[in-house]
C-alpha cells in the first residue's frame, strides 16, 4: 500500500465507530466503566472546576477525553499514550478539535514528562491502564505525576486494585463476573483478542496495530496491588490526600489532592 492510498484510507475511517467499538469492549471487562468515569468527572468539577486543563495519561483511544470535553466544553486535554494504533484511533476521531493533543511517550521512560506540551495541569487522569507497570515503577510515576500536578490540582487512577486479605470474596465476585461475560461473549461481545483481531484486518489500522504487538506483546505483566496501596503510594510521593473515592467488588479510583 502506497502512502498516498494509506492516507485516503485514513481519511475515510470512521475513527468514531471504532472508538465505540474500543468502549463497548472494554465494558465487556467493565459493565460498571461508564459509572467510574462519570464518578471521575463530578471530581475533577469538585476538585478544579469546569474548564481544567487535563493530562489524559496513557488515554488510549482518548475514551477520558471524550467524556471530558462532553461535559466539560471548555476543557482542554493533553493525552499521552505509546500504543500507536489506539492513538490513531484517538488522532482520527479528535482531528480538528484545537483543545486536543496527543503525545507519544513510553511512561517507563524517566524523561518521558519532557514531551508534553505544558509543565503542570489541574488534573491528571487514568483508568485501566497503570496495572501494565509493576509496583516499583509505578512508585516512580507516582512521583513525576506529582511534579506535574499543580497545588490544589488532583490525580485519579480507577483500575483493577485488588484486596488479598479477602480471598474468599474476591473468589465469589470473580466467578460471578465472568460468568456474566461468558454469557455476553456467547451473545457476540467482542473480548480482548477478537478486538484486536478485527483492528488488524482494518487497512488504515493494520500497520499500527502490529507496531503495537512489537512493543508490547499479547499483554504486558504488571501488578494489582491493593487502593490502600495505591493511597499509601500516592502520599509518599509528595501529594497531600489520597483516598478512594469509588469503588466495585473488583476495582477501585483513588484520587489524590495535591
Amino acid at each position: 500500500m502506497t502512502d498516498t492510498t494509506a492516507a485516503e484510507t485514513g481519511r475515510t475511517t470512521d475513527w468514531r465507530a471504532w472508538q465505540h467499538s474500543w468502549d463497548r469492549q472494554q465494558e465487556w471487562y467493565m459493565p460498571d466503566r461508564e459509572e467510574r468515569l462519570r464518578v471521575m468527572l463530578d471530581m475533577v468539577e469538585a476538585c478544579v472546576g469546569r474548564a481544567p486543563r487535563v493530562l489524559d495519561l496513557a488515554c488510549g483511544t482518548g475514551s477520558i477525553t471524550d467524556r471530558l470535553l462532553t461535559r466539560f466544553p471548555e476543557a482542554t486535554s493533553v493525552g499521552v499514550d505509546l500504543d500507536p494504533a489506539l492513538l490513531a484511533i484517538a488522532r482520527g476521531t479528535f482531528e480538528g478539535d484545537e483543545r486536543v493533543r496527543f503525545v507519544t511517550a513510553d511512561l517507563k521512560d524517566p524523561q518521558w514528562t519532557r514531551a508534553l506540551p505544558h509543565a503542570s495541569y489541574d488534573a491528571v487522569l487514568t483508568a485501566t491502564a497503570l496495572h501494565w507497570l509493576h509496583s516499583a515503577p509505578l512508585a516512580t510515576l507516582y512521583g513525576q505525576l506529582a511534579g506535574l500536578v499543580r497545588d490544589g490540582g488532583v490525580f485519579m487512577n480507577a483500575d483493577h486494585m485488588v484486596d488479598e486479605a479477602t480471598p474468599r470474596i474476591n473468589a465469589a465476585e470473580r466467578a460471578l463476573r465472568h460468568a456474566r461475560m461468558d454469557a455476553a461473549k456467547a451473545d457476540g461481545a467482542l473480548d480482548w483478542a477478537a478486538w484486536w483481531a478485527l483492528a488488524a484486518q482494518d487497512p488504515a489500522l493494520a500497520g499500527p496495530t502490529a507496531r503495537r504487538f512489537e512493543i508490547y506483546g499479547e499483554h504486558a505483566d504488571g501488578d494489582v496491588p491493593s487502593a490502600g496501596w495505591h493511597a499509601e503510594a500516592l502520599r509518599g510521593a509528595g501529594f497531600g490526600e489520597a483516598r478512594v473515592v469509588w469503588g466495585s467488588p473488583s476495582d477501585a479510583m483513588v484520587l489524590a489532592l495535591r
